[in-house]
C-alpha cells in the first residue's frame, strides 16, 4: 500500500455524515475518545449500525478499501472494537495490517 491511510480522518467524516442525521443532543464528537456504544455511548444498535455502515462507506470511498467490520472476527473480540472512535480506529488498523481488505 503506498499511501498512508488517515482511518481516524475517514471517520469523523463517518461521524458528519451520522450527525446529519441525529438530533443536536445525540451528535457524536469527533474525538478519538469519543464512546460510540456501550456505557456512556450516544448510540443505540440502530445508530451503531449506521456508523459502521457509513464507515464502511467513506473507507471504500476515501481509500479503495471494501472491509466489512461487523463480523465475527469483530463480534468476538474479547473487548468490542466499537467501544470508542479510537477503538475502531485502531481494530481498522489491525485489520488492514493483517491485509484482510478486498
Amino acid at each position: 500500500m503506498g499511501q498512508e491511510i488517515d482511518i481516524v480522518k475517514i471517520l469523523y467524516a463517518a461521524i458528519d455524515d451520522l450527525n446529519l442525521q441525529l438530533p443536536p443532543e445525540q451528535q457524536l464528537e469527533k474525538s478519538t475518545a469519543t464512546v460510540l456504544f456501550g456505557d456512556g455511548g450516544r448510540l443505540d444498535s440502530l445508530g451503531l449500525v449506521t456508523f459502521i455502515v457509513a464507515a464502511e462507506q467513506k473507507l471504500t470511498e476515501s481509500a479503495g478499501i471494501s472491509l466489512t467490520l461487523a463480523d465475527e472476527k469483530a463480534m468476538s473480540r474479547r473487548n468490542s472494537p466499537f467501544r470508542t472512535v479510537g477503538t475502531l480506529a485502531a481494530y481498522i488498523g489491525e485489520r488492514l495490517a493483517e491485509g484482510e481488505n478486498e
